[in-house]
C-alpha cells in the first residue's frame, strides 16, 4: 500500500471535491433567498451547529499553522489551544442565547444587524461591519494559503507536478472554493460542517497514536530531544515567554467569543434551549481534533534537532510533511480530505460574513437599504472578496514571509479587540452605549492596524491584539459610563433582562 501512498492521498481529495461539488448544488437548490444564503433559514439542529461552531475554530489555522508554530516557536502556541475551552464557555453563557433571541425578533441577518438592534446606531453598525471586512482578509487569506501549500505539498510529491507551483495551487485551491461558495453558501458549510467535523474528531486522536509511534519512546522521547537541544522551547512557556503567552490567554480565551463566524453560527439553531448541547459537543470536539496540533509540531520539530529529517523549507509544512511521510496511506488521506474540508467550510462562513458586510450592512448604514436582488450580487461579491484574498495571501507569504498561524492570529485579534466589547459586554450590561461601542471598535482597529502596518514589535513577546483588546474594554467602560445613557427600544430591553 505504500507504494500507492501519493495515489491514496491525491484520491481521497479529489473524492472530497467531488463531495463539495454535490454539496454546493445541492445547497443551491435550498438556497432560495438572501436569509438562505446568509444564516441558513435559522433552521439547524445542535449537531450541526456544534460541529459548525468547533471545526471553525480549528480549519487551516489549527491544521496547519498550529503545527507550524510549534515547530518554530515551541509549546508556547498550546496556550492557544488549552484557554478555548473557557473562550466557548463565554461565548454561549453570554452571547449565544441573546443572540438568538434578538435574530428572532429583529429578523437579522448578520452581527452589525445585531449590533445596531441592540445600540440603535447606523455608525455602530458600520463599524462593525468595517472590522468584520478587515478581519476576514487576514483569516481568509490564512485558509487560501494554508489550502495552498497542503496542495503544494501532495502534488508536488508526484511525479506528474514535481515543481508546481504555490501561486498555481492558490488559484486551483480558490476555483473550487468560489464554486462552493458561490453555489451552496452558508447551507453548504454547515452541512459539510458535520462530515468534517467528525473526521477531525477522529484523525486528532489517531494521529497523536502515530506521532507517539514515530520514536520509540513516543512523545515523551521526542520531549526529550527538544529538552536537551534547547530547554526552554519545550517548557510551559515555550519561546515567548510568561508575558506572551498570557497575552495569547487574554486574546484567544476571551477573544474567542468575539469571533463573528462562531457567533453568527449561534444564530441559526432552531432553539434556543439547544445551546445545552451544542457547548459540550463544541468543546469535545475542539479538544479531540487539537490533539494534531500539538502532537505533530512536537514530533517533526525532534526529527529535525535529531538530524532525522532536513530543516523545513517552511514550518507550515510541518503537518503535511508529517502525514505525507509518517502516517498510515489511507489515514493521511482521511486526514488530508478533513483538512481541506475545514478550510473549504471555514473559508466559506469567512466570506459569508464578509459578504454580509458589504451588501447589506455598509449600505444599510449609509443609506438605509440594502442593495437590490441580495442573493445575486451576494454570490458576485463572494467571488471579488475569494480573488482578493488569494492576492493578499500571495502578497504576505511572498513578501512578509508570514506564517499561516500568525496570519491567521491577526485576524483573530482584530476580531477580538472590536467585538468581544461590544457584542459579549454589551448584551449583557445595559449601561453600555453607542458612544463607548463607536469608540470602542475605532481605537481597536487604529491599534491593531498600527501595529501590524508598522511591524511594531511589543516587549516580553506581548501579542498586539492583547493590547488592542484591552484599550477597548477600558474605552467602552469608560465612555458609556460618562456620557448619557442609552434608551434601549422595548424589545431589547425585555431581551437585556432576561
Amino acid at each position: 500500500m505504500e507504494l500507492f501512498r501519493q495515489e491514496i492521498i491525491l484520491s481521497s481529495v479529489f473524492i472530497y471535491m467531488v463531495f463539495c461539488v454535490v454539496v454546493g448544488i445541492w445547497a443551491m437548490r435550498r438556497t432560495k433567498s438572501a436569509n438562505d444564503f446568509f444564516m441558513a433559514g435559522r433552521s439547524l439542529g445542535p449537531v450541526v451547529v456544534a460541529l459548525a461552531v468547533f471545526s471553525s475554530t480549528l480549519s487551516g489555522f489549527g491544521f496547519v499553522g498550529g503545527p507550524g508554530l510549534v515547530y518554530s516557536t515551541g509549546v508556547s502556541s498550546i496556550w492557544m489551544v488549552s484557554v478555548s475551552a473557557l473562550g466557548y464557555a463565554v461565548g454561549f453563557y453570554l452571547v449565544s442565547k441573546r443572540i438568538r433571541m434578538v435574530a428572532e425578533i429583529r429578523e437579522t441577518m448578520s452581527l452589525p444587524d445585531v449590533v445596531a438592534a441592540r445600540y440603535q446606531s447606523e455608525t455602530a453598525r458600520f463599524l462593525t461591519a468595517l472590522t468584520i471586512l478587515l478581519g476576514v482578509m487576514g483569516y481568509l487569506a490564512t485558509q487560501i494559503l494554508a489550502m495552498a501549500l497542503v496542495l503544494k505539498s501532495m502534488l508536488g510529491a508526484t511525479d506528474m507536478f514535481p515543481d508546481i507551483s504555490l501561486v498555481t495551487c492558490v488559484v486551483v485551491s480558490s476555483a473550487v472554493l468560489i464554486f462552493y461558495c458561490v453555489t451552496g453558501g452558508i447551507i453548504a458549510s454547515v452541512y459539510t460542517d458535520v462530515v468534517q467535523g467528525s473526521i477531525m474528531i477522529v484523525s486528532g486522536v489517531l494521529i497523536v497514536i502515530t506521532a507517539s509511534s514515530v520514536f520509540d519512546g513516543g512523545l515523551q522521547q521526542a520531549s526529550e530531544i527538544i529538552l536537551a537541544d534547547n530547554p526552554e522551547t519545550i517548557m510551559p512557556f515555550g519561546t515567548i515567554g510568561i508575558i506572551g503567552c498570557l497575552s495569547w490567554f487574554f486574546v484567544f480565551g476571551i477573544g474567542l467569543a468575539g469571533q463573528p463566524h462562531l457567533v453568527t453560527k449561534m444564530m441559526m439553531n432552531k432553539n434556543v434551549s439547544d445551546n445545552r448541547v451544542i457547548l459540550p459537543l463544541s468543546v469535545l470536539g475542539y479538544v479531540m481534533a487539537a490533539l494534531l496540533w500539538i502532537s505533530v509540531g512536537i514530533v517533526i520539530r525532534a526529527l529535525v534537532i535529531d538530524g532525522q529529517i532536513m530543516p523545513l523549507d517552511t514550518p507550515d509544512n510541518a503537518a503535511p510533511f508529517f502525514l505525507s511521510q509518517f502516517a498510515h496511506p489511507i489515514l493521511a488521506g482521511v486526514v488530508f480530505a478533513g483538512l481541506f474540508a475545514a478550510i473549504m467550510s471555514t473559508s466559506d462562513a469567512f466570506l459569508n460574513i464578509g459578504t454580509a458586510a458589504i451588501i447589506h450592512d455598509i449600505p444599510i448604514a449609509l443609506r438605509g437599504r440594502p442593495v437590490k436582488n441580495e442573493l445575486f450580487w451576494a454570490r458576485i461579491v463572494t467571488v471579488l472578496l475569494s480573488i482578493l484574498a488569494a492576492a493578499f495571501a500571495l502578497y504576505s507569504y511572498y513578501q512578509n514571509d508570514r506564517l499561516v498561524a500568525l496570519l491567521g492570529a491577526f485576524g483573530w485579534s482584530t476580531f477580538a479587540a472590536a467585538i468581544v466589547p461590544v457584542v459579549v459586554l454589551g448584551l449583557n450590561w445595559r449601561r453600555g452605549n453607542a458612544y463607548g461601542a463607536v469608540v470602542a471598535i475605532v481605537a481597536s482597529l487604529v491599534i491593531n492596524l498600527g501595529i501590524e502596518v508598522f511591524s511594531i514589535s511589543l516587549p516580553y513577546g506581548i501579542h498586539g491584539g492583547f493590547v488592542a483588546m484591552l484599550t477597548s474594554l477600558f474605552l467602552y467602560i469608560s465612555v458609556s459610563l460618562l456620557s448619557k445613557k442609552d434608551e434601549l427600544a422595548p424589545d431589547m430591553a425585555k431581551v437585556m433582562s432576561l
